[in-house]
Formats: structure tokens, sequence, C-alpha cells
């Protein structure tokens, strides 16, 4: 198994990599120029050209790459334009705001996905399987910038009992964390639908019954354990989907995350804190998966087997 860990943690190095290069060599040719925008007016070319020797800017692109990965390792992902601060600090700030959003949005998900996908295998082709895949694709095709302001229309200005935007205790985030989980469950839903009417067909299952186990306990206590490996899988990418869809719904609910941060970023040309949040963002979302890879392993005994000799 350590050897199962150690060699998705290694693939993990090319991926962020390439991530990074991409990322900073198109932050690299947005145009402007960073350094003559951090000096002060009155500045001399030679104080300019100090000011980008200090800041690790002066040499061609590969070298100025390798020079910012080498920050990276260290901690330092540089200093932020607009708001002069290092980008680090302010990503640290920023990030909890988005997986507190992300968390809470594959939770509410999960609480509509898991029972109503059982709910459809257990009920196939009848009233309520149909309804629940209707549910599910409602859910999918939704614009979630559109169903946010349903929300916001409805429970904030029409009913007044949820605010509208920021983050200002529990209550602010349960309209945007069920705007995105939307999506995600309707996703869900589908894949545990599909997984449970693949166990549920199982020879052994018809011997549970057949020596009188409650239905309850065939369904909770032997199809679902079986079921969830498929739906453990595909969670670490509905987390990256959740992170993704994040910046939609920051913006529409003014939550303080980093993923709006981002946007802010771009619109204002602060390419270093922008670049800083991609490449931190990457690097958050490998740990995701691979922390998924490694509860998937434990789950399938095939997998554990095969990488604990």
């Amino acid at each position: 198994m350590i050897r199962y860990i150690i060699k998705r943690a290694l693939m993990m190095i090319p991926v962020i990599l390439a991530v990074s290069f991409v990322v900073y060599m198109l932050m690299d040719l947005a145009p402007g120029d960073i350094v003559t925008m951090m000096a002060p007016q009155d500045a001399t070319e030679v104080e300019i050209e100090m000011m980008r020797e200090e800041m690790g800017l002066n040499g061609i692109l590969p070298e100025r790459y390798l020079r910012y990965i080498g920050n990276l390792l260290k901690g330092d992902l540089g200093i932020s334009l607009s708001m002069k601060r290092p980008v680090m600090e302010i990503f640290l700030e920023r990030f909890p705001a988005t997986l507190k959003l992300a968390f809470g949005s594959i939770i509410v998900a999960i609480i509509i996905s898991i029972p109503l996908g059982i709910a459809a295998a257990t009920h196939h082709r009848t009233w309520l399987d149909g309804s629940s895949m209707i549910a599910a694709m409602i859910g999918v095709s939704m614009p979630a910038f559109w169903l946010g302001l349903l929300l916001i229309l409805l429970f904030s200005l029409k009913l007044g009992w949820m605010p509208s935007g920021g983050s200002s205790g529990f209550i602010s985030i349960i309209l945007p964390a069920i705007t995105l989980g939307a999506a995600q469950a309707g996703n869900l839903t589908r894949i545990t639908r599909s997984s449970m009417l693949e166990v549920i067909r199982q020879d052994y299952l018809r011997t549970a019954r057949a020596k009188g186990v409650n239905e309850r306990n065939v369904i909770n206590k032997h199809a679902l354990k079986n079921a969830l490996i498929p739906i453990i899988t595909i969670l670490g990418s509905t987390f990256g989907n959740a992170l993704g869809g994040a910046v939609v719904i920051e913006t529409v609910f003014a939550w303080p995350g980093v993923a709006r941060l981002t946007v802010t970023a771009i619109n204002t040309r602060d390419m270093t804190l922008a670049t800083g949040c991609i490449i931190m963002f990457t690097i958050f979302l490998n740990l995701t998966l691979l922390l998924v890879d490694i509860a998937y392993a434990y789950a399938d005994p095939r997998i554990k087997a095969q990488y604990s000799k």
C-alpha cells in the first residue's frame, strides 16, 4: 500500500509542473509589465531594473520559471501587485472560505444523491425511479448562476430567511452550498443508481434474501457497501468540479473565496496573484485526487492486495 501511495504521489509532480508552466507562460504573455506597474511613477530605468532583479523577473522565460518554482518550494509566490502583500499570505487567508463552500456543496450533494439513487435503484422502472432521474437531469442541466439568483430572490429578497451574500455565520453558506451542490447531486444520483442496480442483481444478495435477511439490511449492509466503490471514485472529480464551479457561485453570492479573488486578480491584471492562486489550486486538487485514490484502494480489496505485496 505504501508503494501505491508513493507511486501516485510521484505521478503528481509532472502534472503540477506542466500546469504551472502553462499558467506561468500565459500570464507572462499577458500585456503589460508588472515591474513597471509596481514601480513608483518617478522611478528611473536603473531602479526599475533593480526591482526586476529583486522580483526574479529578469532573464529568459525558462530561467524565470525555474526561479519561480524554486521560490514556490520555499513558500514564496511573490508580492501581489494590487494588495502589496505576499501572495501566499492572501491565498491562505481566502482559501478556507472556498474550502468551506466546496465541502458544504459536497455534503449537500451526498445528502440528496445517495438516498435518491438508492430509492431509484430499489424501485427500478417505477414512477419513483423516473422522477429521481428527471430531478437529477434538472440538477445537472440547470445553470448555477440562474439557480443562485432564484434562491436569492426567493429566500433572501422575498422571504427574508437567508442573507443574499457574504460569509457572516453558518446560515450564509446554505444558499451557496445548495446552488453549487445541485449539479453535483444530479451526477452522484445517476452514479449511485447505476452502481446499486449492478450490485443488487448479484447472486450473493439473492442468497441473503433467500436466508430471510431483512430487505433494509440487504441494501444497507451488503449492497451499499459494494456500490460505494465507484461513488468514492467519482467524489474526487466531484470535489474538483465544486472548486471549479466556485468561481460563479462566489461571484453571485459575494463569497470571499480564492476563486473570486483569482477572477478579480485577472481583471485588475495582477498576474502575480492570479498565477499563484491557480498553481496553489492545482496542487490542492492533485492532493485531493491522491486522497480519493487512497480511499478507493482501501475500499476495493483487489487494489489493496495488489499493492500490499
